[in-house]
């Protein structure tokens, strides 16, 4: 090696030249990433440990964590959230996967149909998703109880949003017909890499479909089914919008989550202290879930 070059044969002065100009490059991100997570996060821990209202700014150490584990209503508020998580996450990951198991196959126009029409929710916008199903759940002309009071299923109008048994499973529904797009996307995107040579030779020896999906696909997709496990689950948690548009956390608390009731304190009765109590709270757990997640899983990666 050549003085004053590193192992490339590049020249020190080079180097510098163009790690200079890839953090000059790097720099507007690095501030917005600085400025509008990394600060935010930081007042958010601080500011929790506050009385921080409209008209008050002291100091309270743990005050508003130990409140909040009296709150019947954060407690009502985490209980609908871990219900929506472990309800969402499991379908959502299993029906995009045997979507895309179903259609990855299939002529290029025929999964690039069903790959739009499982999309389309996406990216949609939230308030037409969330009105269509509004007028599918109404008590008096929605389209629900029209086939339910038709077919026999039920002899009355059922109030599918106002009643305390049925409000919570009305957002699990929509809130699982909108989080398949993506999975089934990513998946059919994975499938459709895996070695085609060790599927044939599989078929070769004789290995049934579902053993050639359990010894050579599931493996080969297994970074894939973590990442959708873990957004799904993110998003799960921070569940939100569908329970502002359509519940407002009711009736009785029964859709209340922890973000929108976060949101309440914040934003309507200005405790912001608190509200960040429960933002640090909900934060650790998506991360202790996420931790969780990684360490099952990352056993069974295939790289």
């Amino acid at each position: 090696m050549k003085t004053g070059t590193n192992k490339y044969g590049i020249s020190h002065a080079i180097q510098r030249q163009q790690n200079i100009v890839s953090y000059i490059f790097l720099a507007p991100m690095l501030l917005f990433f600085v400025g509008f997570v990394l600060l935010p996060m930081g007042m958010g821990i601080v500011t929790s440990l506050f009385n921080y209202t409209m008209n008050d700014f002291s100091f309270i150490g743990i005050q508003n964590y130990l409140e909040l584990f009296k709150d019947t209503v954060f407690q009502r508020a985490l209980w609908n959230t871990f219900i929506i998580v472990i309800g969402s996450v499991p379908l959502v990951t299993l029906f995009s996967l045997w979507v895309a198991t179903v259609i990855y196959e299939k002529p290029s126009g025929v999964t690039s149909f069903f790959r739009g029409v499982f999309y389309l929710p996406v990216v949609t916008g939230s308030v037409a998703v969330v009105v269509v199903w509004k007028w599918i759940f109404n008590k008096y002309a929605g389209i629900l109880n029209y086939i339910c009071t038709t077919l026999h299923f039920t002899d009355t109008n059922v109030d599918w949003l106002g009643s305390t048994d049925t409000a919570i499973w009305c957002i699990l529904t929509i809130l699982f017909t909108t989080s398949i797009g993506q999975p089934i996307v990513l998946y059919i995107a994975a499938l459709g890499n895996v070695d085609k040579s060790l599927t044939e030779a599989a078929e070769v020896d004789g290995a049934t479909p579902l053993r050639i999906f359990w010894q050579i696909k599931w493996p080969a997709i297994m970074p894939t089914t973590l990442y959708i496990v873990v957004i799904t689950t993110i998003n799960s948690f921070q569940c939100f919008a569908l329970i502002q548009l359509l519940t407002s956390g009711g009736p009785v608390n029964s859709t209340n989550t922890v973000m929108y009731y976060l949101y309440q304190n914040a934003f309507s009765l200005y405790r912001y202290g608190y509200a960040n109590a429960m933002g640090v709270i909900l934060a650790l757990i998506i991360a202790l879930f996420s931790a969780l997640q990684f360490k099952v899983m990352k056993n069974d990666m295939d790289y």
